[in-house]
């Protein structure tokens, strides 16, 4: 447990180091010409900390995921998928979608930001497309009806399931 939580920290020491230093170069790279160095400092400070911030954060998130997968499988594809409410209030700018559907070499997961909510693996499943939205059945019964954000994704999604011998 202890291996896994310094995987964590250091990915996400390295994703919050990689993004404040691409948001503070940019940041001083176009006030340099324009303003003080000191007014550039000023503004690139604050500007690089909230870039670091939300960068250890969505790192921390990939970690966690990554650490859910069994030996030998491999992720195929990550989907964002629109709250299941339109009254839903929508996440912060920086905290990216709320809800993702992580397609892999052995089935399908459900996640809400860093929280798994199912697995099934792709024997168990049956993966319908419904004009835009993707239903998806485990043991006979729905386990999610969703609509993807990318268009095109639920049609990726049923061929995924084909390939891997899902009806």
């Amino acid at each position: 447990m202890d291996e896994d939580n310094a995987v964590i920290r250091r990915t996400r020491t390295v994703r919050g180091t990689v993004s404040a230093g691409i948001v503070g170069a940019t940041v001083i790279g176009l006030g340099a010409g324009v303003l003080p160095w000191w007014q550039v400092l000023a503004l690139a400070v604050p500007v690089a900390g909230l870039a670091g911030w939300a960068g250890s954060r969505i790192g921390r998130i990939d970690a966690i995921r990554a650490a859910r997968l069994e030996p030998g499988e491999r992720v195929i594809g990550t989907y964002a998928v629109r709250p299941p409410h339109t009254e839903h209030t929508p996440p912060s700018p920086h905290e990216g979608a709320q809800y993702h559907l992580r397609v892999t070499s052995r089935g399908v997961e459900m996640w809400e930001r860093a929280e798994l909510l199912w697995k099934h693996p792709w024997p168990e499943l049956r993966v319908i497309v419904d004009g835009s939205r993707l239903r998806i059945h485990h043991l006979g019964q729905e386990a999610g009806t969703m609509l993807l954000e990318r268009p095109g994704a639920a049609a990726e999604v049923r061929l995924a399931a084909q390939r891997h011998g899902v009806a």
